[in-house]
């Protein structure tokens, strides 16, 4: 089925069916980023370590369709559980249409290429490292050294 052009201005999430709401993921892969959680505040923060899963040249999921049995944690996102994740990236069409905002002019829906997330400095392709080759005792380590060549740049 082909999608229709602008759904998402006159659906709301609860609304959309499974295509619609695959489609509004610009694949950034920011929500495949591993975070800390500061004991003392609560607060999350994002790593620069991706899931093993995170394909970085195609800027998606290797296992999408059975991601949720091979990383238990891995959440698939619902209209309900949406509006209970805080973390979800500012840049979240998910979050964005929750909570009544526009999608971004470089999402692809509305700028019709998938390249343009990356045009756009959003996408974590390139800019990351995979879980498997950093232990874990050595993320917040290999998180900063990353955001260093990052600002480098």
């Amino acid at each position: 089925m082909a999608l229709t052009s602008g759904f998402w201005l006159d659906k709301s999430l609860e609304e959309m069916n499974r295509e619609e709401w695959e489609a509004l993921c610009d694949g950034c892969g920011l929500c495949c980023l591993h975070k800390l959680e500061d004991i003392d505040t609560g607060e999350l923060v994002y790593t620069g370590i991706v899931c093993r899963h995170y394909d970085q040249t195609n800027a998606r999921c290797t296992c999408y369709d059975t991601r949720h049995e091979k990383v238990p944690d891995c959440l698939v996102l619902t209209p309900e559980l949406v509006a209970t994740l805080d973390w979800l990236p500012e840049t979240c069409a998910y979050r964005l249409l929750h909570e009544g905002r526009p999608l971004p002019s470089w999402h692809p829906l509305r700028s019709g290429r998938r390249e343009s997330v990356a045009e756009a400095g959003v996408a974590i392709a390139g800019r990351v490292v995979n879980e498997d080759d950093v232990h874990p005792h050595d993320w917040a380590q290999a998180w900063l050294e990353a955001r260093e060549a990052a600002e480098e740049e």
